[in-house]
């Protein structure tokens, strides 16, 4: 087994903690610091110097370090339920968390938080930090789509037009502007449109190089790196995008995969069965990506953040206002939705061979029942586990590994 940890995850892991003390120690002084949701255009608090965190990584922090069942016992204590959208509230309920408990210091009280209207719960989430007086809440409409364009993946990054109808771009590109006064008006900056198109640029060549690392994977076998060191060196700079640091890191990455190809390198050199997770990191159970190696030969060479990172980001245009619309406006839709996600995810199992997908179902995804139908008629069998990624109370780890276990020796590996 190749148990060696990735030299880029490690590098992104220190630069994060670093960062994050740097975060706390600049609000502390005054800075203004916005939390937003990971649907909601970042680029544009980039281009303004404002600091932010995303909701989801916090929540994933928080669930790694065993406290997400704390956390969501803080709301049930405040009367708020605790079963729903919990990769939302995580990290409201974390706030509440005595002093010194919280990961890392705690995260401090957000001035803004911005987050996509995705549902009446979601947006009582983030009503919620609004009540307490001294965050104020810019909310996103959620836009739908009546017909999904034939592999949109080759279509997006310059022909965002075409796939997402100007209906669509027009209302988001109006409400990105509507951010941007909203921001000068309460921090006092200026936004700058041309910075806006350095940071435009920085993230396509970022996404370019995680196309690259996305298909050097797809097509080497055995597998040379584990799903569990890819999540870490994609979505640290992911959170970061728009800066020559992020843009370096996705680099680093591929040159890091590619030397690792070269080498031979194997997550298992016995591999025998390759397995895609469809759905969010199971952040408290990570260690469940590995787990299945040595005893069955089965590997995970497939999640969402590397892929969505080559083919749901690069936007190139004229006007960075409208293409950064572009790059939101349906981000949803792409992971998620019925006639964009299913042909998607066909699309992936089959460019990196998988033999069996284990596909996490949250109570707040749409259309999952057509990505797994998608899948099964393609040829590739899939097991559905219901469970929320950042709730450990919502699965016993045992009985998940059982099911998977029962998977491959029954309808993978038969």
């Amino acid at each position: 087994m190749n148990t060696k940890r990735l030299e880029s995850a490690t590098r992104a892991s220190a630069y994060q903690k670093a960062w994050f003390a740097g975060l706390q120690e600049s609000v502390g002084s005054g800075a203004p610091l916005a939390l937003v949701n990971a649907d909601a255009p970042q680029e544009i608090l980039r281009s303004m110097g404002i600091q932010y965190v995303v909701n989801q990584w916090w929540a994933s922090v928080v669930s790694a370090k065993r406290l997400a069942d704390r956390s969501l016992d803080a709301l049930r204590g405040r009367g708020f339920p605790d079963y729903s959208r919990q990769y939302d509230a995580v990290s409201f309920g974390a706030s509440h968390l005595p002093p010194g408990v919280a990961p890392w210091g705690g995260l401090p009280t957000p001035d803004f938080v911005i987050a996509e209207n995705s549902s009446d719960s979601a947006r009582k989430v983030f009503d919620l930090w609004a009540e307490s007086g001294k965050t104020k809440f810019f909310p996103f409409e959620r836009s739908s789509a009546v017909q999904a364009p034939e592999q949109w993946w080759e279509l997006v990054p310059r022909n965002w037009e075409e796939a997402f109808g100007p209906d669509r771009l027009d209302l988001m590109t109006d409400e990105n502007w509507q951010l941007v006064k909203f921001l000068e008006q309460n921090t006092g900056l200026t936004f700058d449109l041309a910075k806006l198109s350095d940071v435009m640029d920085l993230v396509n060549e970022q996404a370019e190089w995680n196309r690259k690392t996305r298909d050097l994977l797809a097509a080497t076998r055995p597998a040379p790196i584990g799903v569990h060191d890819i999540i870490n060196s994609v979505m640290i700079p992911q959170w970061h995008r728009g800066t020559a640091w992020a843009r370096d890191a996705a680099k680093s990455l591929y040159e890091e995969v590619q030397a690792a190809v070269d080498k031979g390198d194997a997550v298992c050199p016995g591999e025998k069965t390759r397995l895609m997770w469809i759905g969010r990191g199971l952040w408290f159970d990570m260690d469940l990506y590995s787990r299945f190696e040595e005893k069955y030969g089965a590997v995970f060479v497939w999640s969402m953040y590397l892929a969505i990172a080559a083919d749901g980001y690069p936007r190139y245009g004229e006007d960075p206002m409208r293409a950064l619309a572009a790059r939101f406006a349906g981000f949803t839709d792409q992971l998620y939705m019925p006639g964009w996600a299913d042909e998607w995810y066909v699309k992936e199992a089959l460019t990196h061979g998988v033999d069996g997908v284990v596909h996490l179902v949250a109570d707040d995804v749409p259309g999952a029942h057509f990505t797994t139908e998608a899948l099964e008629k393609a040829g590739v069998p899939v097991l559905e586990i219901r469970a929320n990624n950042a709730d450990p109370r919502s699965t016993d780890a045992a009985a998940l590994s059982g099911a998977i276990e029962d998977f491959l020796t029954s309808r993978v590996r038969p």
